[in-house]
């Protein structure tokens, strides 16, 4: 049986951006050293992601007041 593959739309990613990024970039440790940039991304992207699950999950945002009549909340 044939593994269906999860397509996931890919995001442009602007020169700006990258430009933005790497505008004070001098050597490889900036990027991928132990306070580098990947590691900085990464960990935005993934908080990010995780903010925006909850969300999903919960139905509503952080901080978002909430009216349920049962008083569950």
């Amino acid at each position: 049986m044939p593994v269906a593959m999860l397509t996931v739309e890919k995001k442009a990613v602007t020169k700006e951006l990258l430009d933005g990024l790497l505008a004070d970039y001098r050597k490889p440790e900036e990027l991928i050293g132990e306070n580098g940039l990947l590691k900085q991304l990464t960990k935005l992207l993934v908080q990010r992601a995780l903010q925006t699950e909850r969300g999903e999950h919960v139905g509503h945002g952080k901080n978002e007041s909430v009216e349920n009549p049962a008083g569950n909340t």
